[in-house]
């Protein structure tokens, strides 16, 4: 029987791009990276809350980090991926421009964000790291809970979530 190549614990991270910035999250909260799914938009939701969708039978809140960061929208391409992530129990998909690679900060600490003005940060960065000469923004994905805590008391994300129906023409 072949040799089976086991995960590199030296690789941490999974990067992503959203618009022209390189950003991180840890290999330990990624579930899955997925192409977009359909969506059924909730009202009253958060703005970067662009819906939710069944993925694996489970009522999940899709992030827009266009929107979560302050960027203009922009229609799906094929590079268009959702890095379905672990917050605090929940699984939350977050679309991102597109995904890079899998890397590590050779075991380099993380570096603190730096302050981007008064007020909440609603990036939510754990910190920064460099990878090839590039300056990555690591997501501190806990945050994301504020957007969907809210959502999951209500019942309408998560295990127990009725059931969604897609809008016509949507599969």
């Amino acid at each position: 029987m072949p040799n089976r190549q086991r995960h590199d614990p030296s690789k941490n991270l999974v990067g992503f791009v959203v618009g022209e910035v390189e950003y991180a999250v840890e290999i330990a909260r990624v579930r899955e990276i997925a192409n977009p799914l359909p969506l059924v938009a909730l009202p009253h939701a958060p703005v970067a809350v662009v819906g939710v969708a069944d993925y694996r039978g489970e009522v999940v809140p899709v992030v827009d980090l266009r929107a979560r960061f302050g960027l203009t929208s922009v229609p799906a391409t094929r590079r268009t991926k959702w890095i379905v992530v672990d917050v605090v129990g929940r699984a939350v998909a977050l679309v991102v421009d597109g995904v890079t690679e899998v890397f590590g900060t050779g075991g380099a600490e993380l570096r603190p964000a730096p302050p981007l003005g008064g007020g909440e940060d609603l990036r939510g960065l754990a910190g920064v790291s460099s990878h090839d000469g590039a300056l990555i923004f690591v997501l501190d994905t806990s945050r994301l809970r504020e957007l969907t805590e809210p959502l999951a008391a209500s019942g309408r994300i998560g295990p127990s979530a009725r059931p969604l129906s897609l809008p016509p023409g949507a599969s």
